[in-house]
């Protein structure tokens, strides 16, 4: 049997043994997958944040001296540049919490004040309604009854809560130390994390030149073509998306705040900011942000709530169709149906992370499919469809053409003239 074929067999026999393997003891691998992933969790962390960063800290080496040649300045561009990055990074999130923090307090202390005052508006109201109706309000009544504060049990109440004092003292110092351990974990994976990403960013022209040369020594170089093309298209994805996404939601949020305070909303600081945050996530994150400050601004004021919420859609519109166009554009090259279907299921496996994710993961996928259709499409000598980004620029070539035509013919008659 020839070399080839018998190695093949091997290979496929070896990969059969080890899926019956990991199919009979799935609990086992299972188990050694989830501490395989907490182990390397700190370092995806780090590497996620080193990537986000690195978007902000290439802008910076753009403007710190560029055309420089100094030793100086080529020994401290990277240090400088990573410094700014991070304080930048930092400032943008220290802003953000500042402004929103202090309005959600406020907004639920309001909540506090003003909801029952309007469940007590609400009960007289309705048993008012039901008066012509004494069955149905004495039915009424007595739900409310079973929720009113004054009708509770307070000696009960006071027994159970010293129950609770003497017996669950245990359970609580035990909740206590598990919560103080959870956060030290967390608190630990992030420094992990934060150092991993300072690391890889410092180095990173190191360690794509190490990455380069392990690619030319172990693998070919149609696979390596392969494998560059497929990391490009995602950078590139990925880098559009969260640059064109975070412009348009500061945009957004600038124009929310700035129509509110025009309109006397109350609120503006905050709903501009949580707008504007939330408008990170595609199609739904503006919604989302828009429907918690409605109900804030409804408890001060129902009336403005729905000035707000009209003010708003008639801000998306605006926002859908020229500013999105305009910032984000095609740049992330995925039509609005795959992008909804991106944040659906990115944030039904995933959550936020996945709605963040999951649109930049999809147009890559897009790009990389349409690239292998067009190949193929050439090899059979299939013409590809004209776009109609393709066809508007056409047109305008013919006009201008048309135009530029137009131009020479008047120039010879105008010459002719002249001569004549």
């Amino acid at each position: 049997m020839d070399k080839k074929y018998l190695k093949r067999y091997v290979s496929i026999a070896v990969i059969a043994i080890i899926s019956c393997l990991i199919i009979k003891n799935f609990s086992f691998f299972g188990k050694l997958l989830s501490i395989g992933a907490k182990s390397l969790y700190p370092l995806a962390l780090g590497a996620v944040i080193a990537y986000i960063i690195n978007i902000i800290m290439r802008w910076y080496e753009s403007k710190y001296f560029p055309k420089s040649e100094k030793k100086f300045i080529k020994v401290t561009r990277r240090p400088v540049c990573l410094v700014l990055s991070i304080l930048s990074a930092v400032a943008i999130l220290a802003l953000v919490l500042n402004i929103i923090v202090p309005e959600i307090i406020n907004a639920v202390k309001l909540i506090t004040m003003k909801v029952p005052p309007m469940f007590n508006d609400c009960k007289v109201f309705i048993l008012k309604k039901l008066s012509e109706y004494p069955e149905l309000q004495q039915q009424a009544n007595d739900i409310f009854n079973e929720f009113d504060v004054k009708e509770l049990d307070w000696s009960s109440v006071t027994e159970n809560v010293s129950y609770f004092v003497r017996h669950g003292v245990i359970g609580i110092i035990s909740s206590a130390v598990g919560i103080v351990s959870t956060v030290a974990g967390y608190v630990t994976n992030y420094i992990i994390a934060l150092i991993f990403a300072i690391y890889l960013l410092l180095r990173k022209d190191k360690i794509l030149a190490d990455v380069n040369r392990i690619q030319a020594a172990y693998f070919s170089e149609k696979f390596n073509r392969i494998i560059n093309r497929v990391c490009k298209t995602a950078h590139e994805s990925f880098r559009n998306f969260f640059v064109g996404q975070f412009i348009e939601a500061i945009i957004l949020g600038s124009l929310c705040f700035i129509g509110m305070t025009i309109l006397k909303l109350p609120y503006a600081a905050m709903s501009g900011t949580l707008v504007g945050v939330t408008a990170l996530i595609p199609i739904v994150g503006a919604f989302l942000g828009a429907g918690i400050s409605a109900f804030i601004i409804m408890t001060e004021n129902p009336m403005q709530a729905l000035i707000f919420v009209i003010f708003l859609i008639i801000l998306q519109q605006f926002e859908g169709n020229i500013i999105y166009p305009k910032v984000v554009g095609d740049s992330i090259g995925l039509p609005g149906i795959w992008v909804l279907a991106a944040v659906t299921v990115g944030g039904g496996l995933f959550g936020i992370v996945g709605m963040l994710v999951g649109v930049p993961l999809a147009a890559t996928v897009y790009k990389l499919s349409f690239d292998v259709l067009e190949a193929r499409e050439r090899k059979l000598g299939i013409a590809p469809p004209v776009s109609e980004t393709e066809k508007k620029t056409k047109i305008k070539e013919k006009r201008t053409k048309k135009k530029e035509k137009q131009l020479v013919k008047t120039e010879k008659s105008a010459s002719n003239k002249k001569e004549s």
